[in-house]
């Protein structure tokens, strides 16, 4: 009898809170809908974006993973020790990707609000928000990962070209760059007003990352609306090298 009585009670209860977590995750995406038209539709475009838009609305409406790929493809390089994050926007990836499998996240950006949303939404013990200037002032340190995610297209060439040697000069000697891009539309022009440059191709990404680094992996997925780059980018091996310690290397047996 009282195994009846619980499996009632379950049963009254999932009802319950199956109904309380679907009108809540209803307000949620409604809520965030509403965030995305006050910030992205009033006015200027903001220079960075708020995930929990994603996390909320964008992704269950449009079914669209990009943003997820960004933290995975990311994560794939993480050695678990010190990580430097660039323009780090609100802090998503360093809270949610990042943090967990790395001693400390040094997360930084140019822009106040960003950070200031950062701490508010996306603060975790071992993860550090720092206002810096990448161009000139960008943090000190050793780092075993450098993370440049949706952000080295804000810079000019000459710039990427500075920025890149102070990286390599903050990455311990098997330390790995990775990141994220975009494509130019195919009629050259810009998806947003505040990219300094857009690159044209796998190659044209590549050309920035040679001159630092001895192994350099760039791969590209193509969504219905943008056409996408990721980097790694090391003296040591990277992810899917060979002598890459976290794989199975697959070899043909002569029979």
């Amino acid at each position: 009898m009282k195994q009846v009585i619980k499996r009632i009670r379950r049963r009254i209860l999932e009802a319950i809170y199956g109904y309380e977590a679907l009108l809540a995750g209803r307000w949620a995406s409604s809520a965030h809908r509403r965030l995305m038209w006050a910030q992205w539709f009033l006015g200027s475009n903001p220079e960075f974006f708020d995930h929990h838009i994603d996390l909320h609305y964008q992704w269950p409406d449009t079914r669209n993973s990009l943003w997820i790929e960004r933290g995975v493809f990311g994560s794939l390089a993480l050695k678990g020790g010190d990580l430097l994050e660039l323009a780090c926007g609100d802090g998503f990836n360093a809270k949610n990707f990042y943090s967990l499998r790395s001693r400390t996240v040094t997360a930084c950006d140019f822009d106040p609000k960003a950070l200031a949303l950062a701490r508010r939404k996306n603060a975790t013990p071992n993860v550090s928000f720092v206002l810096a200037d990448i161009r000139t002032a960008m943090p000190a340190g050793r780092f075993d990962n450098v993370v440049w995610d949706a952000a080295i297209e804000h810079f000019t060439p000459d710039e990427i070209a500075k920025i890149m040697a102070s990286i390599k000069s903050r990455l311990t000697p098997e330390g790995i760059l990775s990141g994220y891009t975009l494509v130019e539309k195919e009629d050259g022009s810009h998806h947003l007003h505040q990219h300094e440059y857009e690159f044209h191709d796998i190659e044209d990404l590549a050309r920035f990352l040679r001159p630092h680094f001895k192994n350099v992996r760039v791969f590209e997925t193509i969504f219905p609306d943008r056409h996408n780059l990721y980097f790694w980018a090391s003296d040591g091996a990277v992810p899917f090298d060979a002598g890459w310690p976290r794989q199975l290397e697959s070899r043909q047996v002569a029979s």
